[in-house]
């Protein structure tokens, strides 16, 4: 499709709140309540957590780090504190005092991509920190075995942890970006990352057996042409939307393209994101399938994933629009992934000069799912994101969608009503939260319990609590 015919389609699809498989849903359609949320706790982290506003962003709260993570009755929380060092504390939940821990590493440079995930492998019961990367090597340590699994019977001293290392336990993983750790079937711990750079980029996998690491390698690759706006790129890399295994061990991935060449954007002001694509993969990420189930690529192999692999693209679009990428998913009972993306509507611009503006101004988030059929539909939520930033979506134990927009607000939508009530439940009053929020996915599964960290808004570089704060979902 061409530019001009896909600048068409958008805009056709703006002007109504949803589309289902190529019907309209009428705007007024809700067959179920939203299910509530219930406000508990809100607990203080840091006073004087580290504060600079870098790519609009801050480095202890981007959305698609796993800074806040909970296993055997405890939770973990990962930031920087005002004198750049890391800082890991945990509490036993639901209520327990928040105990920390300042580890050695300092930040090194401002930089808002270079997050602290967190991941626990649950055969040594290790807990396992990833930060302070971008286009670099990993500052990558673990703890002593046991700490996750017997944590009330430890202590919590930075002597728990090993030292700090660029690789994980030997295995160099060259300069990389974004590590994500991942529970894969058989409690085998995995780490996403990226490597290269942005618009010329791979993702890639590694795998923690409980005692060994192993590089898996590249599964995406970023060659191949892509054309817009009279313009073709010829590199780009694959932004996830996440990485998430659903029932029956099938391993989900969303995505969004960026091209390296900036020319196929309308604007220079713009983004270079285009398209939301879907791929799965049923043995634990060695194998990659499109939506209709062809392989389309092997991992650590010389077919990778591609721009120019079929069946890729489940909702088009072209990079006029501010699209933008790493947002967010999860996958239902019924092993049916949703996912959330976000870009200024047609009905808005055909092309957006200025993205971060533009994504202020009119941006819009969509619950895009997948049916068991393999079709997808894609309804607006009716709320403005008045941010630059991303939503993250999660899921209740009766498929109810949660999303927390940036500023902590979050909407919910019934299972009941096919996904069309979306209600804002918190409005986010009272937080001053800068933006992106993080939450804990391992808590939403285990106790129904949605926790958020979030950031206090400051200026320059003055210091700004962080915290934690906690609802229940229904």
């Amino acid at each position: 499709m061409s530019a001009p015919s896909s600048r068409r389609a958008v805009l056709a699809v703006s002007v109504t709140l949803a589309v289902v498989a190529g019907t309209m849903i009428a705007p007024g359609r809700a067959l179920a309540a939203a299910p509530p949320v219930t406000r508990l706790g809100d607990t203080q982290l840091d006073a004087t957590a580290l504060y600079f506003v870098s790519y609009d962003g801050l480095v202890n709260n981007a959305s698609y780090a796993d800074g806040l993570v909970s296993h055997a009755g405890y939770q973990y929380a990962a930031w920087y504190t005002s004198t750049r060092h890391a800082v890991i504390a945990r509490r036993q939940l639901p209520s327990g005092a928040w105990q920390t821990l300042r580890l050695s590493h300092q930040l090194t440079t401002n930089d808002s991509h270079n997050s602290i995930s967190l991941g626990i492998s649950p055969g040594d019961g290790r807990l396992h920190i990833a930060m302070d990367t971008h286009d670099t090597d990993i500052h990558y340590l673990k703890s002593e075995a046991g700490l996750a699994s017997s944590p009330g019977s430890r202590t919590w001293v930075a002597s728990r942890f090993g030292a700090v290392q660029r690789s994980l336990d030997g295995i160099g993983l060259g300069a990389m970006t974004y590590p994500q750790f991942r529970l894969a079937p058989g409690n085998r711990l995995q780490l996403s990352y990226r490597t290269g750079r942005s618009g010329n980029g791979t993702n890639e996998l590694a795998e923690y057996d409980g005692s060994t690491w192993r590089r898996l390698g590249r599964w995406q690759s970023a060659t191949g042409s892509y054309a817009a706006n009279g313009a073709t790129s010829t590199t780009r890399n694959m932004y996830l939307h996440g990485l998430t295994y659903g029932p029956g061990g099938r391993l989900h991935a969303a995505f969004t393209w960026r091209e390296g060449n900036s020319a196929v954007t309308c604007n220079s002001g713009g983004l270079t994101n285009h398209d939301t694509g879907y791929v799965y993969s049923d043995d634990q990420g060695r194998t990659w399938r499109n939506n209709a189930g062809t392989v389309v690529g092997s991992t650590g192999s010389g077919s990778l994933v591609s721009i120019a692999s079929p069946g890729l693209v489940i909702d088009p679009l072209p990079p006029n629009y501010a699209l933008i990428n790493q947002e967010s998913q999860d996958v239902d009972s019924a092993g049916n992934p949703h996912v959330i993306i976000s870009y200024v509507p047609g009905r808005f611009t055909s092309c957006v000069t200025s993205y971060a503006s533009a994504r202020r101004a009119n941006g819009r988030a969509f619950h895009l799912l997948r049916n068991s059929s393999g079709v997808w539909r894609k309804v607006e939520i009716p709320v403005a994101l008045n941010a630059m930033g991303r939503s993250q979506l999660v899921l209740d134990a009766a498929d109810n969608a949660y999303v927390v927009l940036p500023y902590g607000r979050i909407v919910t939508a019934s299972k009941a009503s096919g996904y069309t009530d979306w209600t804002v439940r918190f409005d986010g009053a009272g937080l001053n939260a800068f933006g992106e929020i993080v939450v804990d996915r391992t808590r939403v599964e285990s106790d129904a319990i949605l926790s958020i960290m979030y950031q206090r808004a400051s200026s320059g570089s003055t210091p700004s609590p962080i915290r934690v704060i906690d609802f229940r979902l229904g």
